[in-house]
């Protein structure tokens, strides 16, 4: 075990957080004037500067389909970068978004939700020329349903379809005991205090198990659970995705619930958790964290809610020093690197030019001074592919 360097506590800020950075705006596509309509999407877009999410509703207003496509175009300089419920494609200004196998079911007023990322440099206007499967929206002579249908299509995948060809795929309930076993040890890396971790059937995201970890506070109080799957061949870019749950919100000094030992750092970790209230990577080797723990910074990430089950998801490049990290199907602003440096988020994060290379993944607690807490992780998965929520 190697011996554990002294760490200085980090200060909170403490000034009030300025107004956030983020500008959301919303576009409505209605049916046009005396016209009957085959669909109607809603766009609703934050905005920063040089990026943008977008989450976008369509419903069907014309017969059923049996899988979808919504096209629409950019007039401005956007760049789609990712996307989630949806596969989405750019070329040029066109942009495509097609329906997974799990959503694409769209019954006659049925509706399906998406999201995605990009970028922009001088204009972002929002679109108006949308189409669902060719047609314009506004324009197929069909007549609008005056009943919603009595089955809404499915909003999440089926059981078990997610982690097809996942190198983890684990919802805990092939634990037989208390102690995790089989693809899953207890490890302390460091040093081992109060902390503990066990399998828990009380508390499930799905079924009837989940991994449970009573995190202490105190330098010494590590407590993780590592599974014993070898993420060295994942890639080129490593997706994980789990389901969590915890008690305490985030504390203001830092700490870690996730740790994936890198050997771009000489097996040092990538660390995801928490600063400030708000999520946060940190980077063993050099204690740079992303988004910068400035008050714009911070105010550029999301806090983890506690009392839920939340979907948290992850994708991190072993080509270049970028990754990018969702709440739900949200992205999160503040916790995306793309390889141009932005005031307040990645600056520091950019600093390090070597790309990670991710081989294990832990699920635990880590703290450096204050900060007790229960968490409880399910449904989790690591792969080559995205994963849905």
């Amino acid at each position: 075990m190697r011996a554990l360097l002294a760490r200085l506590p980090r200060r909170p800020w403490t000034a009030a957080l300025t107004a956030a950075v983020l500008s959301a705006s919303a576009l409505t596509v209605m049916p046009a004037s005396g016209a009957d309509t085959g669909c109607r999407v809603d766009y609703t877009v934050n905005k920063w500067a040089d990026g943008y999410t977008a989450q976008i509703k369509v419903t069907n207003l014309g017969p059923a389909l049996d899988g979808w496509r919504l096209s629409w175009t950019y007039t401005g300089d956007q760049r789609v970068t990712s996307a989630w419920n949806a596969t989405v494609t750019q070329t040029g200004g066109s942009v495509v978004a097609t329906s997974k196998n799990w959503n694409g079911t769209l019954p006659t007023g049925g509706a399906a939700e998406f999201g995605l990322q990009g970028t922009w440099r001088s204009a972002d206007p929002a679109p108006s020329d949308f189409a669902l499967n060719g047609v314009p929206c506004g324009d197929d002579g069909t007549t609008p349903p005056t009943t919603p249908p009595t089955t809404p299509p499915p909003t999440t995948p089926p059981p078990g379809e997610d982690c097809a060809g996942t190198v983890i795929c684990s919802d805990f309930e092939d634990q037989t005991g208390s102690t995790p076993s089989g693809d899953w040890r207890f490890t302390a890396p460091d040093c081992q205090g109060a902390g503990t971790a066990a399998v828990d059937t009380a508390v499930a995201h799905g079924g009837s198990r989940s991994l449970r970890v009573d995190g202490r506070a105190g330098y010494c109080n590590h407590a993780f659970v590592a599974a014993t799957a070898d993420l060295s061949s994942v890639g080129p870019v490593v997706h994980v995705r789990m389901w969590v749950r915890h008690t305490t919100a985030l504390p203001s000094a830092h700490v870690t619930f996730v740790s994936l030992p890198d050997t771009s750092q000489n097996g040092r970790s990538l660390r995801v958790g928490g600063q400030n209230g708000a999520l946060q990577w940190n980077r063993e080797s050099d204690d740079a964290t992303l988004p910068e723990q400035s008050p714009a910074g911070v105010a550029l990430s999301r806090p983890l809610p506690t009392g839920s089950w939340q979907c948290l998801r992850f994708a991190i490049d072993t080509r270049a020093p970028a990754l990018d990290t969702w709440l739900g199907d949200e992205p999160v602003p503040g916790l995306h690197a793309d390889g141009v440096p932005t005031q307040d988020v990645d600056r520091q994060w950019l600093a390090r030019a070597v790309p990670p290379r991710p081989t294990a993944l832990r699920l635990g607690w880590e703290s450096y001074g204050a900060g007790d807490d229960t968490l409880w992780f399910d449904d989790v998965a690591v792969g080559s592919a995205p994963l849905d929520c």
